[in-house]
């Protein structure tokens, strides 16, 4: 937990593992290839490129003196964009994510809330078995949404504000919505709605343990906010991670996707980041 103290409330940084990474040798491939330089190279491999192409030897070279010269010297960034890692990013915010949206070349693949929101919403039909104009059935709801773990900050106050919001859209959307249920639960699911009627907890668990109505968030997903987690896959070109890490790795950046930044760098080899950024220039 981090506590902001600008604001006073505690968030939770997000959790960042490096998946892949192609290597640098197919960058400098293509950078002998425009110069037709390749006996130039100190990568044995790469200078018998030409005649014995070994791909393994090539995705394991650990260092370039003529990319390294082409970023420093030259800045001409063109040719690293061949080569990518990927990073499998846990627990960041939908805020980060609209702001990673805006860095064009990178591909996203995002945890949907369309398809993973079933718990949530299990928890509010399990709770309106209470009564919804009872205080008990929000208390129940706030219970469970607080046990699945689903939003940065941390804050128990500012928490259960925001739960309570996301109670109250729901309970606007079961007021007017005759075919709510039909739209928050499975169809095998529905009998458990009459079976538990007045028991909450054995409602609840048997929502979770029955069949999952996979797009429920079709419906509902509006009732999230940009404090909601969210995991995520991001495949950046070295060209396109320098822009990131100067961008957000940054004091004038948002600090919540400073965080990010900082913990993708501390999981990017440095045989990357010589190439991309001042502070690893020349480190070994």
């Amino acid at each position: 937990m981090e506590k902001i103290e600008k604001y006073n409330i505690e968030y939770e940084k997000p959790k960042v593992t490096l998946l892949q990474h192609s290597g640098l040798g197919v960058a400098e491939i293509a950078a002998r290839t425009c110069y037709d330089s390749f006996e130039n190279s100190e990568n044995e491999c790469v200078k018998n490129a030409m005649t014995k192409l070994d791909t393994d030897a090539i995705n394991n070279i650990g260092e370039s003196e003529l990319l390294s010269n082409l970023a420093w010297v030259h800045h001409h960034h063109s040719i690293i964009e061949h080569a990518t890692l990927s990073y499998l990013i846990e627990g960041t915010s939908r805020g980060v994510l609209q702001e990673h949206a805006r860095h064009r070349l990178q591909a996203i693949s995002v945890r949907s809330t369309r398809y993973t929101m079933s718990s949530v919403i299990n928890a509010f039909v399990a709770s309106v078995t209470i009564g919804v104009e009872s205080e008990k059935s929000y208390f129940f709801f706030l219970e469970k949404l607080l046990d699945l773990n689903l939003f940065v900050i941390t804050d128990p106050e500012y928490l259960a504000i925001e739960i309570h919001s996301i109670y109250d859209k729901l309970v606007f959307q079961y007021k007017r919505n005759t075919d709510f249920l039909v739209n928050a639960v499975a169809k095998s699911s529905l009998p458990f709605v009459q079976e538990f009627q007045g028991d909450a907890e054995a409602l609840f668990e048997a929502l979770q343990n029955g069949k999952k109505k996979r797009n429920v968030g079709d419906g509902f997903k509006h009732i999230v906010s940009d404090n909601w987690k969210v995991d995520m896959v991001v495949t950046f070109n070295i060209r396109s991670l320098k822009n990131y890490f100067d961008l957000r790795d940054s004091g004038a950046a948002w600090f919540q996707i400073q965080w990010l930044a900082e913990e993708m760098k501390k999981v990017t080899p440095l045989k990357y980041l010589r190439l991309i950024s001042k502070e690893y220039k020349g480190n070994d």
